[in-house]
């Protein structure tokens, strides 16, 4: 089914037709014409089963004895077909707020995850015709398609290196909404965007999953404390050294760097210990 534009005249003029008609009826039947009220009255009752309003962001879907003859997008009074059947559907747009659903990523962890979709009806004939419930269908192949992005990204990229669930929200909504353009199609829906509105590791396992995000994030920091540090202590023996403020010999050197490396990485403030006695 393809949508198309039904026959259609303005219906103020249908409208001025019709009380010419009715008023040309009355004047016969009070005049005692018989025939000419009876067709004038028929005629009248004819032109009316064609009057038809459309209100701003509605179509009417035209058929007539089970046949589509066409679909009236433009709002206002209009005269069409006599007899034909005239279903209305909203052209405006709307949102689905999907559940939360229950799915595993693709690294096997059960997560909740849920979406909002802003759609509307871009052809009311596919949408009355070719679905049983557009509505229903939006919803279901909402769900769908949501789930079968999920399965292909982690939760979270611990390494940095590749796309996730929630590091990467911009590109999984834009794959999201894709794959529904594709899926929603037939029922003549448009989808305007796809949004994740929920995402969080599944109740049975967000306790240790908390754990392993702190524990890497533990990691990653005393990475950074180390490397500062390293580069601190380097500093600190060439500044010496050139300055001629000091002479270390190997073994002073390694003590220095052992005491300056524990005092600057230590998470606790560090106890000097003066020692008062001479070695020698």
């Amino acid at each position: 089914m393809v949508e198309k534009k039904a026959w259609k005249v303005n219906g103020f003029l249908g409208f001025l037709i019709e009380a010419l008609l009715l008023g040309g009826g009355i004047f016969a039947i009070v005049r005692e014409a018989t025939v000419p009220a009876v067709v004038l009255l028929l005629l009248f009752l004819f032109m009316l089963t064609s009057l038809s309003v459309v209100f701003p962001n509605q179509a009417k879907v035209v058929t007539f004895f089970g046949s589509y003859v066409g679909s009236i997008r433009e709002s206002g009074m209009w005269l069409t077909i006599p007899f034909s059947g005239r279903r209305k559907i909203s052209l405006r747009v709307r949102n689905f707020n999907s559940i939360k659903l229950k799915v595993n990523d693709i690294n096997g962890n059960p997560i909740e995850i849920a979406a909002v979709v802003v759609f509307r009806v871009i052809d009311s004939a596919k949408a009355l015709f070719d679905v049983d419930n557009y509505n229903k269908f939006v919803e279901i192949q909402s769900e769908t398609a949501l789930r079968h992005v999920a399965s292909k990204y982690p939760y979270d990229d611990l390494n940095g290196d590749e796309l996730s669930l929630r590091g990467n929200s911009d590109e999984v909504s834009a794959e999201l909404t894709k794959e529904l353009l594709v899926r929603l199609a037939v029922s003549g829906v448009e989808v305007i965007e796809a949004r994740l509105t929920h995402l969080a590791y599944s109740t049975e396992i967000a306790s240790a999953m908390l754990q392993r995000q702190q524990a890497t994030a533990i990691l990653a920091a005393r990475q950074k404390i180390v490397e500062g540090a390293v580069g601190m202590v380097q500093m600190a023996i060439s500044q010496l050294q050139s300055e001629g403020i000091v002479e270390l010999d190997d073994e002073r050197k390694a003590a220095m760097i052992n005491n300056l490396m524990v005092a600057i990485v230590s998470d606790r403030a560090a106890q000097p210990v003066i020692n008062s006695s001479s070695l020698y």
